[in-house]
């Protein structure tokens, strides 16, 4: 790790701590979810759930900006440090604040807000797209597509054989990881969509053993901040850990 890398890291750490100061404005200012059509029939995984939370009232709640500020900050950290001065860094860094939001909406009222994933989705198609303008590295931007479309695919997928599982808005969600990590190349892709369904699977899978209640995994759980993690895992070790894979 050298200083370039090191003030890469320190540069995403103080703008996507700033940016994360925004965060709960920006949860405060959603619109409430429209009734789709889908919604008439009840959800049995709700059933015993209060009403979902106003994003406004959530907004209110820790994190504050401080909290969410911090996350960002930590999140954004190792991304840039990870990506060192890279194109790459133009298409993790700035979207963290976002991404961090997400989770806390996800984790309060398992859902993710379209507006918010189309606002990702958005800030990395654009980072991409300066990039191949300022490079012409058609590979990466193919690279990208691919990762947005078969991680979509995968996800989606899983949603229909078992839609209990994940709601559309992480198959939406998926699409612009996928994007993101494609661009920084094919071992982040893998990593962190793998790393995404391991830490979210595993922890279920002892907890329903050890209490040897498999109701446990037919609960509903907000899959987002999961994904995000495995993301960020795969932003740092993803490389790396590809590398020895096409190695052995």
């Amino acid at each position: 790790m050298d200083a370039s890398q090191l003030a890469a890291g320190a540069a995403a750490a103080v703008l996507c701590g700033a940016a994360g100061l925004l965060v709960p404005q920006l949860i405060a200012r959603l619109p409430e979810p429209a009734p789709e059509p889908g919604d008439a029939e009840p959800d049995p995984r709700r059933a015993d759930e209060p009403p979902k939370e106003l994003y406004v009232d959530l907004a209110a709640r820790p994190p504050r900006p401080r909290g969410a500020a911090a996350w960002a900050a930590v999140c954004g950290g190792l991304a840039g440090l990870a990506a060192g001065w890279s194109w790459g860094w133009l298409a993790v860094v700035p979207v963290v604040p976002v991404l961090v939001a997400l989770s806390v909406v996800d984790l309060r009222t398992r859902l993710l807000p379209t507006v918010l994933i189309r606002i990702a989705g958005a800030m990395v198609a654009l980072a991409v797209a300066v990039a191949w303008v300022a490079t012409q590295d058609t590979g990466s931007v193919l690279r990208s597509l691919v990762g947005a479309v078969l991680a979509y695919l995968v996800f989606a997928i899983a949603w229909i054989i078992y839609p209990p599982g994940m709601g559309y808005g992480d198959v939406r969600l998926s699409a612009v990881l996928g994007g993101a990590l494609g661009f920084l190349g094919w071992g982040p892709l893998f990593v962190g969509l793998y790393a995404g369904f391991l830490i979210f699977g595993l922890p279920g899978l002892v907890l329903a053993l050890v209490r040897w209640d498999r109701r446990l995994l037919k609960t509903a759980y907000p899959f987002g901040p999961f994904m995000i993690v495995g993301a960020l895992l795969g932003v740092l070790w993803g490389a790396d850990l590809w590398a020895r894979f096409m190695a052995a």
